[in-house]
């Protein structure tokens, strides 16, 4: 590896550690903050599982971030079965 692309690596690093001061973040940020994939992202979202902002002028979803601090720290129960199972529950209370 030369010089160059050490260079490139450390600010990549530090754009990844500067992304995790905002405020505010999006599903990228979000992403990246927790290591969650973005279809689970989603799929809490849907299932309104995860706390989110409610501005319903804006189709993009945000997250507060020391909100989401507080949530993964409840140890909030994010397995796919779990998400799966709260999903179809959704579905069959919509269909009536």
């Amino acid at each position: 590896m030369n010089e160059q692309e050490k260079v490139v690596g450390l600010l990549e690093d530090i754009k990844v550690l500067l992304s995790h001061t905002k405020k505010v973040m999006n599903v990228e940020d979000l992403a990246q903050y927790t290591g969650l994939s973005k279809s689970k992202i989603y799929k809490l979202t849907h299932l309104r599982l995860i706390p989110m902002g409610n501005n319903p002028n804006i189709r993009q979803k945000f997250f507060d971030k020391e909100k989401i601090d507080a949530w993964l720290l409840g140890e909030p129960d994010l397995s796919d079965a779990f998400l799966e199972d709260q999903f179809n529950k959704n579905l069959m209370k919509n269909r009536k």
